[in-house]
């Protein structure tokens, strides 16, 4: 989600994850997605999506899962910590994606 706020309904159960690290992995996730949040869904095949008062713009993705493990924070998605932990070593050194 990229502007506005809302909520998102689905018999998965979606999560909404806040997309910038402010200490959120301690507190428990919230119920309505806001500003630069992400919203992951499990199986379905039916999203439904009430606006808030101020609108809601997203940009909705899909496919088939991968059946691979994910270790993802912030912009960094891997396989695993290890992979993940070093991409974020290359991204400081500036060598990330050469």
């Amino acid at each position: 989600m990229f502007a506005g706020a809302g909520t998102f309904c689905n018999a998965s159960g979606p999560l909404a994850v806040p997309t910038e690290a402010v200490g959120w992995a301690d507190t428990a996730p919230p119920a309505e997605a806001a500003n630069r949040s992400l919203v992951l869904f499990d199986r379905g095949d039916e999203v439904t999506v009430q606006a808030g008062e101020e609108g809601i713009r997203f940009l909705l993705v899909s496919g088939k899962p991968l059946q691979e493990p994910v270790a993802w924070y912030g912009p960094i998605v891997m396989n695993t910590q290890e992979q993940r932990r070093q991409a974020f070593e290359e991204l400081e050194k500036g060598t990330f994606l050469n």
